[in-house]
């Protein structure tokens, strides 16, 4: 089988241990995003089945349509908006989904949360300056920015408790920190099971956080759900964390916020045009910290997820599909 991966970065996908699976089939491994649906169905043409590094690369009819070899498309982790489920099933193309490892993205918010709160970034950058001790600058309505603070005894908001926010509760816990949930009513119910305290009031919550942190699938239904109006009730020395996905904010909202200074802090590992460029207004504000989308970018999480994958693309090979995401397309194969 002809096999393409996309999007490996990182170019470390071929020294997995799981990448053996593969042995003796023909893989290309791409380590550059291709620019436009042009290009990326040119790359593509001749290949059997598509490996999908997440969410790095769009699958939509434009580019389905000039692809009349593709008959598998193999998703690392769940499947989302990025593939048109539905333009595959027409032309007959299997989508696989893999499960994910929630432990590494929870290790990772909990890192910008350290790191943010304890301004570690900038006194980084400043210390290989030449400057010692120097964080970032005060304004009118929080002369203390540049002062780090300490997580115990603040409060901790978490919104989605699915497997990372349950995972980010405990560490929350740990910390001393007193943790509030808000979601669905079944996240809210399995919250309040666990010890912590759910929050049904979106702006109380908002309002009430000294940290908070967003863990929710991109779906039509949450895209823009967090508003500038939300944001506008958060404390002027608040955290907002977003490890999940950009689209969750409100476009062009979070900048505006920090400007205003409410919250008056971010760390974001995910934004709406990915590889990011140095025109992200983000990037030029000195009360946000923000990493190249890492959560997920680690070797026992890759595993999981190439794993996942190559496993479904040999189970799919030997005629016994499996992690199916559109099953109706193997009955009308019959």
């Amino acid at each position: 089988m002809r096999i393409a991966i996309l999007d490996d970065y990182q170019d470390v996908v071929r020294h997995l241990d799981c990448f053996r699976l593969l042995d003796g089939h023909e893989v290309r491994v791409f380590t550059h995003p291709a620019r436009g649906a042009g290009q990326l169905a040119a790359r593509l043409a001749g290949f059997d089945a598509v490996v999908l590094t997440r969410e790095r690369t769009r699958l939509g009819e434009d580019v389905l349509a000039r692809l009349p070899n593709l008959r598998l498309i193999c998703q690392t982790g769940k499947v989302g908006p990025h593939i048109d489920v539905a333009a595959c099933t027409r032309r007959g193309i299997v989508v696989t989904e893999s499960s994910g490892y929630p432990t590494a993205t929870a290790e990772f918010t909990w890192l910008l949360i350290l790191a943010a709160m304890r301004r570690l970034p900038a006194y980084l950058k400043n210390l290989y300056a030449g400057q010692w001790q120097r964080s970032i600058p005060a304004s009118p309505a929080w002369p203390l920015a540049g002062l780090g603070e300490s997580l115990a005894g603040k409060t901790l908001g978490i919104w989605g408790y699915g497997r990372i926010g349950q995972i980010v509760g405990r560490f929350g816990r740990a910390f001393g920190m007193s943790v509030l949930i808000h979601g669905r009513e079944s996240s809210l119910a399995a919250a309040a099971a666990d010890g912590f305290t759910p929050v049904p009031d979106r702006a109380e919550f908002f309002a009430a956080c000294d940290v908070l942190t967003l863990h929710l699938r991109l779906v039509e239904q949450t895209r823009g759900i967090v508003t500038s109006q939300l944001l506008a009730r958060m404390k002027p020395n608040a955290l907002l964390v977003n490890t999940s996905r950009a689209e969750l904010i409100e476009p062009g909202a979070l900048v505006a916020a920090l400007r205003a200074g409410r919250p008056g802090l971010a760390a974001v590992d995910v934004f709406e045009r990915e590889p990011v460029t140095l025109d992200e207004p983000l990037l030029a504000l000195p009360n946000a910290v923000c990493t190249p989308h890492l959560g997920f970018t680690e070797r026992q999480s890759y595993e999981r997820l190439f794993g996942g994958a190559f496993r479904n693309l040999l189970a799919f090979v030997d005629g016994c599909p499996s992690g199916v995401a559109n099953p109706e397309v193997l009955t009308a194969c019959r």
